[in-house]
C-alpha cells in the first residue's frame, strides 16, 4: 500500500480557488501527501493564509497568491511566480468556480458571462499557462474540477452546467494534445458535497438531491480531494482523459 505522506514528495502544485471548501481540502491533502502547494484566492485572504499554515505544518512549502482566474495575463504571472518560489511545477488543479443560478428565460447576459469567465475561461487560462511548461519537461498532472451537472444538465443552472460541460471537453482535448509528452489531464465531477454552496441551497432542493444518491449521504470535500490526490500522483500514470464522479451514486 502506498504511503500517502510521501506520494507527492518533491512535487509542486497550484490549486485555484484554494481558500475554501473543496479547493482548501485539495490543497491540504496535496500538502499532506508531500507536495509544495500554491493556493490561489480572489478575496478570502485570511482563509487562504490559514490553508497555507496547515500545508506548512505538514513540513512542505505553502504559498498564497491573489488572482482573479479570469485574467489571462495574471495566470501567466502566477505560474511563473510559483515556479520561481518552488523551483518547478508539476501539478495544476483548477477548482475556482462560481454559480449565478437562474432558468434560461430569466438568465441575464451578465450572469452568463460571469460564470463563463470564472468557470471556463479561468480553467483555460491556467491550463494554457502550464501547457508549454509541462510539454517541455515531458511530465505534469492537470486535474480539473467539473460537476455531475455538466454531464446531465440541471434545472436553473444553464450557465453553470454549460461551463462544467465545457470543462470536460477542455480536459479531454488537453489529454489528447499533451499525452505524447507524458502529461495527463483528468476531470473530477463532484455531486452533492458539504460546501458553502450546498449549505445555501433551499432545504427542499437539498433533500431532493440527497434522495438521488444511492449511498444516502452527503460527500465531504475530503472525498473529492482524495481522488484528486490519486490523479495527481504516479499511481494514476496511465489514467488520462477521464471524468471521475464523486457523487455517492447520484448520477449512475
Amino acid at each position: 500500500m502506498a504511503d500517502t505522506a510521501k506520494l507527492l514528495a518533491g512535487k509542486s502544485a497550484i490549486v485555484t480557488g484554494g481558500s475554501l471548501g473543496i479547493g482548501a481540502s485539495i490543497a491540504r491533502v496535496l500538502g499532506a501527501a508531500g507536495a509544495n502547494v500554491a493556493v490561489n484566492y480572489r478575496k478570502h485572504d485570511t482563509e487562504a493564509m490559514k490553508v497555507v499554515e496547515d500545508i506548512e505544518a505538514a513540513g512542505v512549502k505553502g504559498l498564497a497568491l491573489q488572482a482573479d482566474v479570469s485574467d489571462f495575463n495574471r495566470a501567466q504571472e502566477m505560474v511563473a511566480e510559483v515556479r520561481e518560489k518552488f523551483g518547478g511545477l508539476d501539478i495544476l488543479v483548477c477548482n475556482a468556480g462560481i454559480n449565478r443560478d437562474g432558468v434560461i428565460w430569466k438568465m441575464t447576459e451578465e450572469k452568463w458571462d460571469q460564470v463563463m469567465a470564472i468557470n471556463l475561461k479561468g480553467y483555460f487560462n491556467y491550463c494554457r499557462a502550464v501547457a508549454p511548461i509541462f510539454k517541455e519537461q515531458k511530465s505534469g498532472r492537470i486535474v480539473n474540477i467539473t460537476s455531475i451537472n455538466g454531464m446531465r444538465g440541471k434545472f436553473g443552472q444553464t450557465n453553470y452546467a454549460a461551463s462544467k460541460a465545457g470543462i470536460i471537453g477542455l480536459t479531454k482535448s488537453i489529454a489528447r494534445e499533451l499525452g505524447r509528452s507524458k502529461v495527463t489531464a483528468n476531470a473530477v465531477a463532484p455531486g452533492l458535497i458539504e460546501t458553502d454552496m450546498v449549505a445555501d441551497m433551499p432545504e427542499e432542493a437539498k433533500a431532493a438531491s440527497l434522495g438521488e444518491t444511492v449511498l444516502g449521504q452527503l460527500g465531504t470535500p475530503e472525498d473529492v480531494a482524495n481522488v484528486v490526490m490519486f490523479l495527481a500522483s504516479d499511481l494514476a500514470r496511465h489514467v488520462t482523459g477521464e471524468v471521475i464522479r464523486v457523487d455517492g451514486g447520484q448520477y449512475i
